[in-house]
C-alpha cells in the first residue's frame, strides 16, 4: 500500500480543518449523537462511538468537549431524528463521488447535493452506481517525527492487528479492515501515538486523472461545496489530484 492518504490532500484538510474548527466540531457532535442514541453511550460496547472517538481525536476535538457531547446525547430527549444516508454520482470528467450526509431531511440534502454536482458538471446517480469503485478501510496517519523508530512503529501496528503499514517522506500510514480499527487505534494511542488523521473511509481502487484546467476548477468546486453543506459529514472521490 502507498499513499491512500497522499500527505499534501492531508496538509490541506488539516489546513482547512483548523480554519473551520467550529463548523466540523459541531459536525463531529452530531455524528457522535446519532452513534451514542444508535448503540449507547460506552464506547468499549458501541464500536461506532469509539471510531468517531478516534475520528474527532485526530480532527483535534478536545477531549471534554467530546464528554460532553457523548452525556448530552444520552440524556437528551429531542425530537431529532437524524439519519445515515449517502449519495452516489459522477464528477466532471467521470470523478466518481460518495457523498456521506447525516440529515433529519433527506429532502433538503438530496436537494442541496443534486445542486451541487448539477452545477459543477456533474450528476447525482443511483445507490451503488460508484460504490464498488471503493474499499472500505481504517486510516491512521502518524506525522513522521525524527526520533521515531519505523520498524518499532510497523511491528507494533502489525501486532495490534492492522493489515498493512506505509512508510512515507513526512508520515506512517496504518490500514486496517474496518472492524479492527478501533482495537488498532486504541492500541496505537496507548504507546503513545498523535493522529493526523483518523477515520475509516471509502478508499478507491481506481484512480481518475483530469488534464483539463477547467475540469479540475469544477471539481475542486464541486468537492468544496459539497464539504461545506451542514448535513455532509464526508465527501469521498477517485480524483487523481496533482500534488
Amino acid at each position: 500500500m502507498s499513499g491512500h492518504s497522499k500527505w499534501a490532500n492531508i496538509k490541506r484538510q488539516k489546513e482547512k480543518t483548523d480554519s473551520k474548527k467550529g463548523k466540523v466540531f459541531t459536525k463531529l457532535g452530531r455524528e457522535i449523537a446519532v452513534v451514542v442514541r444508535q448503540g449507547g453511550a460506552d464506547p468499549q460496547i458501541n464500536t461506532k462511538l469509539n471510531d468517531v472517538i478516534a475520528k474527532a481525536k485526530a480532527a483535534n476535538m478536545p477531549n471534554d468537549t467530546i464528554t460532553r457531547s457523548i452525556k448530552k446525547a444520552s440524556g437528551e430527549v429531542t425530537n431529532d431524528n437524524f439519519e445515515e444516508i449517502n449519495y452516489e454520482g459522477y464528477g466532471p470528467g467521470g470523478v466518481a463521488v460518495i457523498v456521506e450526509a447525516m440529515t433529519d431531511n433527506k429532502n433538503r440534502t438530496a436537494g442541496d447535493v443534486r445542486h451541487f454536482f448539477d452545477k459543477f458538471g456533474g450528476n447525482l446517480g443511483t445507490a451503488g452506481c460508484v460504490s464498488f469503485l471503493f474499499n472500505k478501510r481504517g486510516i491512521i496517519v502518524i506525522e513522521r517525527q525524527s526520533e521515531m523508530d519505523e520498524d518499532q512503529i510497523m511491528m507494533e501496528a502489525l501486532e495490534a492487528g492492522a493489515e498493512d503499514f506505509a512508510a512515507e517522506e513526512e508520515y506512517f500510514e496504518v490500514s486496517t479492515a474496518p472492524e479492527d480499527f478501533a482495537k488498532v487505534s486504541d492500541a496505537l494511542e496507548k504507546k503513545g501515538y498523535e493522529f493526523v488523521e483518523a477515520e475509516i473511509k471509502m478508499i478507491p481502487a481506481t484512480m481518475t486523472k483530469l488534464t483539463e484546467p477547467k475540469q479540475i476548477e469544477l471539481m475542486e468546486k464541486l468537492v468544496e461545496n459539497l464539504e461545506d453543506l451542514d448535513d455532509v459529514m464526508d465527501v469521498y472521490h477517485n480524483w487523481e489530484e496533482e500534488e
